[in-house]
Protein backbone atom coordinates (compact mmCIF):
# COMPACT_ATOMS: atom_id res chain seq x y z
CA UNK A 1 0.00 0.00 0.00
CA UNK A 2 1.31 3.43 -0.91
CA UNK A 3 2.44 5.49 2.06
CA UNK A 4 0.64 8.81 2.50
CA UNK A 5 3.95 10.52 3.27
CA UNK A 6 5.80 9.04 0.32
CA UNK A 7 7.04 11.38 -2.38
CA UNK A 8 5.16 11.37 -5.67
CA UNK A 9 7.12 9.51 -8.32
CA UNK A 10 9.26 11.85 -10.44
CA UNK A 11 12.40 11.84 -12.56
CA UNK A 12 14.25 13.54 -9.70
CA UNK A 13 13.28 11.00 -7.06
CA UNK A 14 16.70 9.30 -6.86
CA UNK A 15 18.77 12.44 -7.35
CA UNK A 16 21.24 12.83 -4.47
CA UNK A 17 20.47 16.16 -2.82
CA UNK A 18 23.38 16.50 -0.39
CA UNK A 19 26.13 14.99 -2.51
CA UNK A 20 28.95 16.31 -0.33
CA UNK A 21 27.52 14.70 2.79
CA UNK A 22 26.88 11.42 0.97
CA UNK A 23 30.49 11.28 -0.23
CA UNK A 24 31.76 12.05 3.26
CA UNK A 25 29.60 9.27 4.68
CA UNK A 26 30.94 6.72 2.15
CA UNK A 27 34.51 7.76 2.89
CA UNK A 28 33.99 7.52 6.65
CA UNK A 29 32.44 4.08 6.30
CA UNK A 30 35.29 2.93 4.07
CA UNK A 31 37.79 3.96 6.72
CA UNK A 32 35.92 2.05 9.40
CA UNK A 33 35.32 -1.02 7.26
CA UNK A 34 38.90 -1.37 6.08
CA UNK A 35 40.93 -0.19 9.09
CA UNK A 36 38.75 -1.39 11.96
CA UNK A 37 36.60 -4.24 10.70
CA UNK A 38 39.02 -5.76 8.18
CA UNK A 39 42.18 -4.53 9.90
CA UNK A 40 43.86 -3.65 6.64
CA UNK A 41 46.02 -0.62 5.95
CA UNK A 42 45.06 0.37 2.41
CA UNK A 43 43.08 -0.45 -0.71
CA UNK A 44 43.51 -2.35 -3.97
CA UNK A 45 41.23 -1.27 -6.83
CA UNK A 46 41.07 -2.88 -10.26
CA UNK A 47 40.73 -0.01 -12.73
CA UNK A 48 39.62 -0.21 -16.37
CA UNK A 49 38.55 3.30 -17.30
CA UNK A 50 34.95 2.46 -16.37
CA UNK A 51 32.80 4.75 -14.27
CA UNK A 52 32.23 2.37 -11.33
CA UNK A 53 35.87 1.46 -10.72
CA UNK A 54 36.84 5.11 -11.20
CA UNK A 55 34.48 6.27 -8.48
CA UNK A 56 35.73 3.51 -6.17
CA UNK A 57 39.34 4.57 -6.73
CA UNK A 58 38.47 8.23 -6.08
CA UNK A 59 36.66 7.35 -2.85
CA UNK A 60 39.52 5.10 -1.74
CA UNK A 61 42.13 7.81 -2.38
CA UNK A 62 40.14 10.22 -0.23
CA UNK A 63 39.57 7.63 2.48
CA UNK A 64 43.11 6.26 2.83
CA UNK A 65 45.33 8.79 1.09
CA UNK A 66 46.82 8.29 -2.37
CA UNK A 67 49.93 6.56 -1.07
CA UNK A 68 47.81 3.81 0.52
CA UNK A 69 45.88 2.93 -2.64
CA UNK A 70 47.10 0.82 -5.56
CA UNK A 71 45.26 0.85 -8.87
CA UNK A 72 45.75 -2.29 -10.94
CA UNK A 73 45.07 -2.51 -14.67
CA UNK A 74 44.22 -6.04 -15.79
CA UNK A 75 44.15 -6.11 -19.60
CA UNK A 76 43.96 -9.16 -21.82
CA UNK A 77 43.95 -9.66 -25.56
CA UNK A 78 40.30 -8.64 -25.98
CA UNK A 79 40.48 -5.44 -23.89
CA UNK A 80 39.59 -2.15 -25.58
CA UNK A 81 42.48 0.11 -26.55
CA UNK A 82 41.31 3.13 -24.55
CA UNK A 83 40.95 1.33 -21.21
CA UNK A 84 44.61 1.72 -20.26
CA UNK A 85 44.79 5.37 -21.27
CA UNK A 86 41.68 6.27 -19.25
CA UNK A 87 42.82 4.22 -16.25
CA UNK A 88 46.21 5.97 -16.26
CA UNK A 89 44.54 9.38 -16.46
CA UNK A 90 42.32 8.43 -13.54
CA UNK A 91 45.23 7.31 -11.37
CA UNK A 92 47.20 10.47 -12.18
CA UNK A 93 44.20 12.60 -11.20
CA UNK A 94 44.26 11.19 -7.68
CA UNK A 95 48.01 10.61 -7.39
CA UNK A 96 47.59 6.84 -7.08
CA UNK A 97 50.32 4.39 -8.08
CA UNK A 98 49.45 1.73 -10.64
CA UNK A 99 50.53 -1.68 -11.87
CA UNK A 100 49.71 -3.46 -15.11
CA UNK A 101 49.03 -7.18 -14.93
CA UNK A 102 48.29 -8.67 -18.36
CA UNK A 103 46.22 -11.81 -17.75
CA UNK A 104 46.22 -13.10 -21.35
CA UNK A 105 48.61 -15.98 -20.61
CA UNK A 106 46.58 -17.03 -17.57
CA UNK A 107 43.43 -17.07 -19.70
CA UNK A 108 45.24 -19.07 -22.36
CA UNK A 109 46.16 -21.57 -19.66
CA UNK A 110 42.53 -21.94 -18.67
CA UNK A 111 41.53 -22.39 -22.30
CA UNK A 112 39.29 -19.32 -22.07
CA UNK A 113 39.57 -18.22 -25.70
CA UNK A 114 39.63 -21.72 -27.19
CA UNK A 115 36.55 -22.90 -25.26
CA UNK A 116 34.67 -19.71 -26.16
CA UNK A 117 35.57 -19.86 -29.85
CA UNK A 118 34.69 -23.55 -30.13
CA UNK A 119 31.16 -22.76 -28.93
CA UNK A 120 30.81 -19.86 -31.38
CA UNK A 121 31.97 -22.10 -34.25
CA UNK A 122 29.25 -24.63 -33.51
CA UNK A 123 26.63 -21.90 -34.03
CA UNK A 124 28.34 -19.94 -36.83
CA UNK A 125 30.58 -22.37 -38.77
CA UNK A 126 32.15 -19.57 -40.82
CA UNK A 127 33.52 -17.81 -37.74
CA UNK A 128 37.22 -16.99 -38.15
CA UNK A 129 38.61 -16.42 -34.66
CA UNK A 130 41.74 -14.75 -36.07
CA UNK A 131 39.99 -11.80 -37.72
CA UNK A 132 36.28 -11.83 -36.85
CA UNK A 133 34.80 -9.94 -33.90
CA UNK A 134 32.06 -11.48 -31.77
CA UNK A 135 29.69 -10.59 -28.93
CA UNK A 136 26.58 -11.82 -27.15
CA UNK A 137 23.41 -9.70 -27.32
CA UNK A 138 19.82 -9.59 -26.09
CA UNK A 139 17.59 -8.18 -28.81
CA UNK A 140 14.16 -8.41 -27.18
CA UNK A 141 12.36 -5.34 -25.89
CA UNK A 142 12.23 -5.54 -22.09
CA UNK A 143 8.77 -3.90 -22.10
CA UNK A 144 7.32 -6.92 -23.93
CA UNK A 145 7.95 -9.20 -20.91
CA UNK A 146 9.79 -11.83 -22.93
CA UNK A 147 12.46 -13.84 -21.08
CA UNK A 148 15.93 -12.89 -22.29
CA UNK A 149 17.05 -14.88 -25.32
CA UNK A 150 20.70 -14.43 -26.24
CA UNK A 151 22.13 -14.19 -29.74
CA UNK A 152 25.72 -14.46 -30.92
CA UNK A 153 26.71 -11.72 -33.33
CA UNK A 154 29.82 -12.01 -35.51
CA UNK A 155 31.25 -9.00 -37.36
CA UNK A 156 33.46 -9.72 -40.37
CA UNK A 157 36.46 -7.53 -41.32
CA UNK A 158 34.47 -6.17 -44.30
CA UNK A 159 31.63 -5.10 -42.00
CA UNK A 160 29.26 -7.96 -42.75
CA UNK A 161 27.25 -9.05 -39.69
CA UNK A 162 26.00 -12.55 -38.93
CA UNK A 163 23.71 -13.04 -35.94
CA UNK A 164 22.06 -16.25 -34.71
CA UNK A 165 20.16 -17.30 -31.62
CA UNK A 166 22.33 -19.10 -29.10
CA UNK A 167 21.30 -22.61 -28.05
CA UNK A 168 21.52 -23.14 -24.29
CA UNK A 169 24.58 -25.40 -24.49
CA UNK A 170 26.66 -22.90 -26.49
CA UNK A 171 25.43 -19.92 -24.48
CA UNK A 172 26.48 -21.55 -21.21
CA UNK A 173 29.87 -22.54 -22.59
CA UNK A 174 30.61 -19.02 -23.89
CA UNK A 175 29.62 -17.42 -20.59
CA UNK A 176 31.50 -19.98 -18.52
CA UNK A 177 34.60 -19.45 -20.67
CA UNK A 178 34.55 -15.66 -20.53
CA UNK A 179 33.94 -15.74 -16.77
CA UNK A 180 37.55 -16.88 -16.47
CA UNK A 181 38.40 -13.23 -17.15
CA UNK A 182 36.68 -11.84 -14.06
CA UNK A 183 37.89 -14.68 -11.86
CA UNK A 184 41.48 -14.30 -13.06
CA UNK A 185 41.36 -10.56 -12.38
CA UNK A 186 40.08 -11.09 -8.87
CA UNK A 187 42.80 -13.64 -8.17
CA UNK A 188 45.41 -11.08 -9.19
CA UNK A 189 43.82 -8.36 -7.05
CA UNK A 190 43.94 -10.63 -4.02
CA UNK A 191 47.56 -11.50 -4.69
CA UNK A 192 48.49 -7.84 -4.39
CA UNK A 193 46.10 -7.26 -1.50
CA UNK A 194 47.63 -10.09 0.49
CA UNK A 195 51.24 -9.12 -0.17
CA UNK A 196 50.52 -5.52 0.89
CA UNK A 197 48.01 -6.24 3.67
CA UNK A 198 45.41 -4.19 1.80
CA UNK A 199 41.67 -4.71 1.20
CA UNK A 200 40.15 -5.39 -2.20
CA UNK A 201 37.58 -2.75 -3.07
CA UNK A 202 34.62 -4.15 -5.03
CA UNK A 203 33.24 -1.98 -7.82
CA UNK A 204 29.70 -3.31 -8.60
CA UNK A 205 26.84 -0.83 -8.38
CA UNK A 206 23.30 -1.51 -7.18
CA UNK A 207 22.02 -2.94 -10.47
CA UNK A 208 24.98 -5.23 -10.91
CA UNK A 209 24.48 -6.60 -7.41
CA UNK A 210 20.70 -6.92 -7.44
CA UNK A 211 20.19 -8.01 -11.06
CA UNK A 212 23.11 -10.42 -10.97
CA UNK A 213 25.31 -8.67 -13.51
CA UNK A 214 28.52 -9.96 -11.97
CA UNK A 215 30.58 -13.14 -11.85
CA UNK A 216 30.45 -15.14 -8.64
CA UNK A 217 33.94 -15.19 -7.10
CA UNK A 218 34.98 -12.86 -9.91
CA UNK A 219 34.01 -9.18 -9.83
CA UNK A 220 31.45 -10.23 -7.20
CA UNK A 221 34.30 -11.15 -4.86
CA UNK A 222 35.71 -8.31 -2.74
CA UNK A 223 36.22 -7.19 0.84
CA UNK A 224 33.99 -4.12 0.71
CA UNK A 225 31.63 -2.67 -1.91
CA UNK A 226 31.27 1.08 -1.33
CA UNK A 227 28.85 1.78 -4.21
CA UNK A 228 26.85 -1.45 -4.06
CA UNK A 229 23.67 0.36 -3.03
CA UNK A 230 23.90 3.24 -5.52
CA UNK A 231 22.01 3.43 -8.82
CA UNK A 232 24.08 4.00 -11.95
CA UNK A 233 22.88 7.59 -12.35
CA UNK A 234 23.89 8.20 -8.74
CA UNK A 235 27.35 6.78 -9.48
CA UNK A 236 27.65 9.40 -12.23
CA UNK A 237 26.67 12.07 -9.70
CA UNK A 238 29.41 10.85 -7.39
CA UNK A 239 31.89 10.82 -10.27
CA UNK A 240 31.23 14.45 -11.17
CA UNK A 241 31.43 15.55 -7.55
CA UNK A 242 34.69 13.66 -6.99
CA UNK A 243 36.33 15.06 -10.11
CA UNK A 244 36.58 11.88 -12.17
CA UNK A 245 38.06 12.75 -15.62
CA UNK A 246 35.43 13.79 -18.15
CA UNK A 247 36.57 11.21 -20.68
CA UNK A 248 35.55 8.46 -18.27
CA UNK A 249 32.22 10.12 -17.50
CA UNK A 250 31.45 10.46 -21.23
CA UNK A 251 32.43 6.87 -22.07
CA UNK A 252 29.59 4.46 -22.88
CA UNK A 253 29.47 1.72 -20.21
CA UNK A 254 30.80 -1.49 -21.72
CA UNK A 255 31.37 -5.06 -20.57
CA UNK A 256 34.88 -5.01 -22.17
CA UNK A 257 34.60 -8.80 -22.32
CA UNK A 258 34.05 -9.75 -25.96
CA UNK A 259 36.08 -8.91 -29.06
CA UNK A 260 33.31 -6.79 -30.60
CA UNK A 261 32.24 -3.56 -28.93
CA UNK A 262 29.30 -4.19 -26.66
CA UNK A 263 27.33 -1.97 -24.32
CA UNK A 264 25.95 -3.21 -21.01
CA UNK A 265 22.47 -2.42 -22.34
CA UNK A 266 22.92 -4.77 -25.32
CA UNK A 267 24.35 -7.56 -23.20
CA UNK A 268 22.14 -7.53 -20.14
CA UNK A 269 20.01 -4.58 -19.07
CA UNK A 270 17.93 -4.12 -22.26
CA UNK A 271 17.27 -0.44 -21.56
CA UNK A 272 19.20 2.78 -20.87
CA UNK A 273 20.24 3.08 -17.23
CA UNK A 274 18.68 6.58 -17.02
CA UNK A 275 15.26 4.93 -17.42
CA UNK A 276 16.12 1.65 -15.71
CA UNK A 277 17.20 3.37 -12.47
CA UNK A 278 13.90 5.18 -12.09
CA UNK A 279 11.69 2.24 -13.02
CA UNK A 280 13.66 -0.07 -10.71
CA UNK A 281 13.15 2.44 -7.89
CA UNK A 282 9.43 2.45 -8.65
CA UNK A 283 9.34 -1.35 -8.63
CA UNK A 284 11.24 -1.92 -5.40
CA UNK A 285 9.29 0.81 -3.61
CA UNK A 286 5.88 -0.43 -4.78
CA UNK A 287 4.92 2.56 -6.89
CA UNK A 288 1.89 1.71 -9.06
CA UNK A 289 2.74 1.01 -12.69
CA UNK A 290 0.34 3.69 -13.94
CA UNK A 291 2.00 6.39 -11.81
CA UNK A 292 5.47 5.40 -13.03
CA UNK A 293 4.25 5.10 -16.61
CA UNK A 294 2.94 8.66 -16.71
CA UNK A 295 6.32 10.03 -15.63
CA UNK A 296 8.35 7.72 -17.90
CA UNK A 297 6.10 8.18 -20.94
CA UNK A 298 5.21 4.49 -21.06
CA UNK A 299 1.94 2.61 -20.83
CA UNK A 300 0.86 0.92 -17.62
CA UNK A 301 1.26 -2.44 -19.36
CA UNK A 302 4.85 -1.65 -20.40
CA UNK A 303 5.80 -0.74 -16.84
CA UNK A 304 4.10 -3.87 -15.51
CA UNK A 305 6.12 -5.96 -17.97
CA UNK A 306 9.36 -4.25 -16.98
CA UNK A 307 8.51 -4.88 -13.31
CA UNK A 308 8.05 -8.58 -14.15
CA UNK A 309 11.40 -8.63 -15.94
CA UNK A 310 13.12 -7.12 -12.90
CA UNK A 311 11.52 -9.71 -10.64
CA UNK A 312 12.58 -12.51 -12.98
CA UNK A 313 16.19 -11.30 -13.12
CA UNK A 314 16.42 -11.01 -9.36
CA UNK A 315 14.99 -14.51 -8.83
CA UNK A 316 17.07 -16.24 -11.50
CA UNK A 317 20.31 -14.71 -10.20
CA UNK A 318 19.64 -15.23 -6.51
CA UNK A 319 22.19 -18.05 -6.36
CA UNK A 320 24.92 -15.54 -7.27
CA UNK A 321 24.25 -13.60 -4.06
CA UNK A 322 23.94 -16.66 -1.84
CA UNK A 323 26.64 -17.56 0.66
CA UNK A 324 27.91 -21.15 0.61
CA UNK A 325 25.38 -23.56 2.09
CA UNK A 326 26.60 -25.46 5.16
Amino acid sequence: MKSESRKPFSKDIIHIENIDQVCNDIIAKLKTDVAKNLQRRGAIVGISGGIDSSVCLALSAKAFGSKNVLGIMLPEQDSSDDSRQLAEELAATYGVSTLIEDITKALDGFGCYERRDDAILRVIPGFDKKVDKAKIEIKQNIAENIPAIFSITVIKPNGDVVSKLLPAREYLQIVASTNFKQRSRMSMLYYHAERMHYAVIGTPNKHEVEQGFFVKYGDGGADVMPIGHFYKTQVYQLAKHLGVPQGIIDRTPTTDTYTAEQSQEDFFYQMPFESMDLIWYGWENDYPADEVGKVMDKTTKEIENIYKSFERKRKTTEYLRMKPIF
